[in-house]
């Protein structure tokens, strides 16, 4: 009897166990497959790299420099037909300032809930005859070329995992945009109005600038701040006369300005959120005459929103207090450019959803607060309406200078990070 009673006991013990404890496991069960490495997505990542390669080659072979129409022309027609291809409709807006080139768009609706912009540019800083000297090329784990890590291999990552997902049939979206802009390394002057009109129409924003190798930084990265940009112009009127013969009758502008600039030299130090580096000078070409004009502009970096004005006040005031040269004139302006790009909460847990996916691949991934360098996620983030991260692109080392490469063992991985979140952003997770 006691032996019953206590298998009873065991019995409904034992049942009760087992529901208090199901839906724990149910959820174990769903978080572990989660998690779980998506197979199908990571064999098509793999088999698609010789693609992205042979298109890399492709885009690198057009010269593109900000300043090139005619290779910009080239590079948009090329990157429409490719739009086309995947099934999406497409359009040009030309640039409101600037070179006047195209930005490419394309779009293509789903039968899901998310909009989401995916952006990278076609413009690189290299000017034409470039390829002579450094052409496309492959060496050991390496991939030369330039342009090849800022911005083409953003835009190769973009092409072939809409290509992965489109093949596999995957329609769990409202809306995917595809914005290819021809102007980023001059300031989007002409392309950031566009880009910030279009992003507010999305709820998240996925911009393709190159990450960093990890054979120099341990670890690839997404960015979740970049410094907004400004131009700091100072200009020093003297007076002109005849360098040998009457040179005490002129205000020599250069010297003037050679103090200005020195004593406004670390003015930004004090200011928090701002930085400035005076980077060119320009004055009269005749070396037989005393200048009575002088004209130095200064690279300025925000990091802080409104920093710019107790910035330029502080200028102001340290240029008016002292002079060298006496019955000179000193003036100092400051033109916004970029303004600075925050991910703020919003970014942050989009790419700590990253850090997931790549975790589920064995490779880790650093969210960078904040750098100095400017992109255009800062448009995409401007009015704080869609969720913007920054640095999907392939990693790269090498930008703006000689022998640019990327790691053709990134390819792989950022193929299946982007494919990835896509598809978990279509299930809202």
């Amino acid at each position: 009897m006691n032996q019953h009673f206590f298998q009873s006991k065991f019995s409904r013990l034992t049942r009760s166990l087992s529901r208090l404890f199901l839906p724990l496991s149910l959820a174990l069960t769903a978080t572990t497959t989660q998690a779980a490495v998506d197979a199908q997505l990571l064999a098509a990542a793999t088999a698609t790299q010789p693609a992205l390669i042979a298109t890399l080659e492709q885009l690198v072979s057009i010269e593109s420099g900000s300043g090139q129409l005619d290779g910009l022309a080239r590079m948009a027609s090329v990157l429409e037909g490719r739009l086309q291809a995947l099934g999406m409709t497409t359009r040009r807006h030309k640039t409101t300032a600037g070179a006047g080139a195209d930005v490419v768009i394309g779009s293509m609706t789903g039968t899901g809930r998310r909009r989401v912009l995916m952006m990278g540019h076609m413009d690189t800083v290299y000017q034409a005859g470039i390829l002579n000297t450094q052409p496309f090329k492959r060496e050991g784990n390496k991939l030369y070329g330039p342009g090849i890590a800022d911005d083409k291999g953003g835009i190769a990552v973009i092409l072939h995992a809409l290509k992965i997902l489109g093949d596999a049939g995957w329609k769990d979206f409202d809306q995917i945009t595809v914005l290819f802009n021809p102007d980023e390394e001059v300031g989007s002057v002409g392309s950031g109005e566009l880009i910030a009109e279009m992003s507010d129409q999305h709820e998240i924003v996925l911009s393709f600038e190159p990450t960093s190798t990890r054979e120099h930084n341990q670890s690839e990265s997404l960015l979740l701040g970049a410094a907004g940009t400004a131009a700091a112009t100072l200009t020093v009127k003297g007076r002109a006369s005849h360098a040998g013969v009457s040179p005490e009758l002129g205000r020599n502008a250069i010297i003037e300005i050679s103090h200005q600039m020195i004593q406004t030299k670390d003015v930004a130090a004090s200011i928090p959120g701002t930085q400035m580096n005076w980077t060119n000078v320009i004055s009269n070409k005749a070396t037989n005459q005393i200048p009575e004009l002088a004209t130095a502009r200064a690279d300025v970096r925000l990091t802080i929103p409104g920093a710019e004005k107790p910035l330029l006040t502080a200028l102001q005031a340290k240029v008016a207090g002292t002079r060298l040269v006496p019955d000179t004139e000193s003036n100092i302006q400051l033109v916004i450019g970029r303004p600075a790009f925050r991910a703020g909460a919003a970014g942050k847990a989009l790419a700590e959803k990253a850090q997931q996916i790549y975790r589920e691949i064995d490779r880790s991934l650093v969210l960078v607060p904040m750098i100095g360098g400017a992109t255009d996620a800062a448009f995409a983030g401007r009015s704080g309406k869609a969720t913007v991260v920054e640095s999907f692109g392939l990693a790269g080392f090498g930008y703006h200078a000689r022998d640019e490469y990327i790691d053709i063992e990134s390819i792989v991985p950022r193929l299946y990070l982007t494919t990835r979140l896509l598809v978990d952003l279509g299930k809202g997770i």
